[in-house]
């Protein structure tokens, strides 16, 4: 039986602004990449977070049946809110330890149900520090903002 992983990454032009999310997904035997699909999207007035809980949604929605999967991601927002702070914020209702509502409540709850249906493990990886397979979904990401990013004025 295959490994499977996903590598995802999100990007955004500004903070909001355009941004994009893409996935690498694996299936691997022992070194060996046995199949590869690639998934990318983009939204026009977003932010970098939304982007990076995207790419990790995407990548668990798209499998067809339960699965046990490695997620690799660069942000340690995704890591340590899928696997610490979401379950505080159940508890306490969808809201942090100060009472405040959570930011991307929908996202995260989309997540939380995303993965119930798989045996998910988190993985972080430093971004932008030549992980190949990260490097790969970061070049997913900026193609899904394409679209959504302002043409530039022909001189």
């Amino acid at each position: 039986m295959p490994e499977l992983f996903a590598y995802t990454d999100g990007a955004c032009s500004g903070n909001p602004g355009p941004g994009g999310w893409g996935v690498l997904l694996r299936a691997k035997d022992g070194e060996t990449v046995v199949k590869e699909r690639e998934l990318n999207g983009g939204e026009a007035e977003t932010t970098n977070n939304r982007m990076e809980l995207l790419a990790a949604i995407n990548a668990l929605e798209t499998l067809e049946r339960p699965s046990k999967i490695t997620v690799v991601t660069d942000s340690a927002y995704v890591k340590n809110g899928v696997t610490g702070w979401i379950f505080g914020w159940k508890k306490n209702g969808w809201k942090t330890s100060n009472k405040k509502p959570v930011k991307n409540v929908e996202l995260w709850q989309r997540l939380d149900e995303a993965q119930r249906r798989h045996d998910v493990t988190w993985e972080w990886v430093k971004g932008h520090a030549g992980h190949p397979e990260n490097e790969r979904a970061d070049e997913l990401a900026r193609a899904g903002m394409k679209p959504f990013k302002p043409k530039k004025a022909q001189a």
